[in-house]
């Protein structure tokens, strides 16, 4: 790789000192070597030199090529550290954090692609010489000795050089996450992953709390040493984002706690003051959480029907969407010639995956939900509630005083009227009869998955702020992008990536040229809000700082600081045995749920309960 823009684009750049402009002082005496995915390739520059202070710069330097046009930028494709360079692909292989996908396996592919690219080179080398000494000849034909395989740097160097990719596009992804807005919004909090954080901010993180909208996107996600009063910094700086964007506020935010009080605003509705028309729900699955609670164990053969039993006294299924599936699956069965299609045989033949995705639910209200409960309740703290062996499934004492108290609650798991929950997103045709799929909106499930995936975005075992900071704003951000590409109705484009400044830059330009843009899916983000995200809000309450530069030495070295720990390689997916819903289906027996004989209680249908 040659890299000398003075010399081939005759472009003017200045000097960083004194702003005069650089002249050429000739080809560096130093060749880098670059680690590829298959092989090292050499790469040359060329020094500048500044005719009146005299000061030496290489073109490779950020400051030289902070002074290019982007696309002149993109095409140095190099990360480079203080002794060794590395390929912007090999790089793009660590950017994806999925499961399994870890430095130790990307080392162990360079390590095949790189053996594999020297045993063909060598193969076609001896091939060569081996036709020479074949050939006769009066002096003994010598032939040199190939140079040995170069060793592949260690999975810790590869994370500091990903971490310098993310450092080099933070202020891109910062807008891009300060730039995410809804009208139903989820906020929840969980423990994972702060024992990760290693360093100074050892220790200081509690809670990672994110606020996410009703497609899966993440307004927000921020380390706090304290679940409550800590995140009211957090909460106006939401605010204070919809009130510069203009954006009309939310209409509805799920939360796990905190929804209501006895007298007066609760603290969440204190503590989004400023939105007073925000309604406030408690999640689904907290709810029904916290009154599983009252059974003496989750391994009862009668636990999976009293949770199938409780989500269905708080749901019930659109009659419409329900009448329609049910066309659809008799039609289809049909034409496939099962004999003697009956409704039992047709409610069995609906999965649940076609249930969530072609029906609609929504609440009872408050007065039959209470109704209902105080049933099953009754009934399952009777002979009914035993299991074959005389075990109950219910502790009297402690399911009492938890419906005592979550009986309030009731209200606040209703659905607020006039606000839509669910979206259409396409349709499917079964039998010939046209289905409407949806996407509900109801609940904190979206935050709930994320989190799953945050013990993803940080490699290894531990990471200081820098690095910790970095791979979770890195995660965050492909998060979104996926759960936007997701949101489209439309067939999704071929296009992958999440270069956003790129596609920006194309987009300008086409539209200057052909009068469109090439990426009509790309939105450029607003400017940086200046809202405190993941490490950097926890380090504020602690009066501490982030201080990144780029070019310092403490930079330097908290990148190289990298535990990548061991990691084990992903042994695949076991999916789970598909579980019969017919009871879960909009019928007269499912509208006033009845129990099962214990002896047919073991069929799992917990899965499905959630809001």
């Amino acid at each position: 790789m040659v890299w000398m823009p003075y010399r081939l684009w005759r472009v003017r750049v200045f000097c960083p000192a004194c702003g005069k402009q650089l002249t050429g002082a000739g080809i560096h005496r130093r060749a880098r070597k670059v680690l590829d995915i298959d092989r090292y390739y050499l790469m040359v520059t060329e020094t500048l030199r500044c005719s009146v202070c005299f000061l030496t710069t290489l073109s490779t330097s950020q400051t030289v090529r902070d002074q290019l046009d982007l696309p002149h930028q993109n095409l140095f494709r190099l990360i480079l550290t203080c002794k060794y360079a590395c390929d912007i692909r090999v790089i793009r292989m660590l950017r994806e954090r999925t499961l399994g996908n870890s430095p130790t396996r990307l080392v162990k592919q360079l390590k095949e692609n790189h053996g594999e690219e020297w045993l063909t080179r060598l193969a076609h080398y001896l091939g060569e010489c081996a036709d020479f000494v074949d050939r006769p000849s009066l002096f003994p034909v010598v032939c040199q000795e190939p140079p040995e395989p170069i060793e592949i740097p260690t999975s810790r160097w590869l994370l500091s050089v990903y971490g310098r990719d993310i450092l080099s596009r933070m202020d891109h992804i910062k807008a891009s996450i300060t730039s995410m807005f809804g009208s139903i919004l989820k906020m929840d909090s969980t423990k994972k992953i702060t024992k990760k954080l290693s360093g100074h901010g050892k220790g200081t993180a509690l809670w990672v709390t994110s606020l996410g909208n009703e497609v899966g996107q993440i307004l927000t996600s921020v380390l706090t040493v304290q679940e409550g009063p800590g995140l009211d910094h957090m909460v106006s700086g939401v605010m204070e984002r919809y009130r510069q964007a203009a954006v009309p506020p939310p209409v509805l935010l799920y939360v796990d706690c905190g929804c209501c009080k006895s007298e007066g605003p609760s603290k969440v509705q204190t503590r989004f003051g400023e939105w007073p028309d925000l309604h406030i729900r408690l999640d689904i699955w907290h709810f029904m959480r916290r009154m599983a609670i009252g059974c003496t164990t989750d391994a009862h053969p009668l636990y999976p029907t009293f949770m199938g039993s409780l989500s269905a006294c708080i749901f019930e299924w659109d009659a419409g969407d329900l009448t329609l599936l049910r066309q659809a699956k008799r039609a289809q069965l049909r034409q496939e010639g099962v004999p003697s299609i009956t409704d039992l045989v047709v409610d069995t033949k609906i999965s649940k995956m076609e249930l969530s995705l072609y029906c609609r639910r929504k609440t009872r209200g408050e007065e039959t939900t209470i109704s209902l409960i105080d049933r099953l309740l009754q009934e399952l703290g009777g002979a009914r509630g035993r299991d074959l062996m005389g075990v109950p499934l219910l502790d009297q004492v402690r399911m009492e005083h938890i419906w005592r108290v979550q009986k309030h609650h009731v209200k606040c798991i209703q659905d607020v009227p006039g606000v839509q929950l669910y979206t259409e997103v396409g349709s499917t045709t079964k039998g010939g009869v046209v289905l409407t799929r949806y996407r509900c909106a109801r609940g904190s499930t979206s935050l709930e998955s994320f989190h799953c995936h945050l013990n993803r975005f940080i490699p290894g075992t531990s990471a200081n702020a820098l690095n910790f900071q970095l791979y979770l704003l890195e995660g965050l951000n492909r998060w979104n992008q996926d759960r936007g590409t997701a949101a489209v109705t439309s067939k999704p484009s071929s296009l992958l990536t999440y270069s956003g400044g790129v596609a920006h830059c194309v987009n300008t330009n086409s539209l200057k040229v052909f009068g469109r843009a090439f990426v009509p899916t790309f939105t450029p983000p607003a400017k940086y809000t200046g809202e405190l995200l993941g490490v950097d809000y926890l380090l504020s309450q602690t009066g501490q700082s982030l201080n990144v530069n780029p070019d310092s030495e403490e930079t330097e070295g908290m990148l190289e600081d990298v535990h990548e720990g061991e990691e084990e390689e992903d042994e695949g997916f076991q999916e789970e045995p598909s579980l019969a819903v017919s009871s879960l289906l909009d019928d007269p027996s499912f509208s006033t749920p009845t129990l099962p004989p214990a002896s047919m209680a073991k069929i799992n249908v917990s899965a499905f309960c959630c809001g």
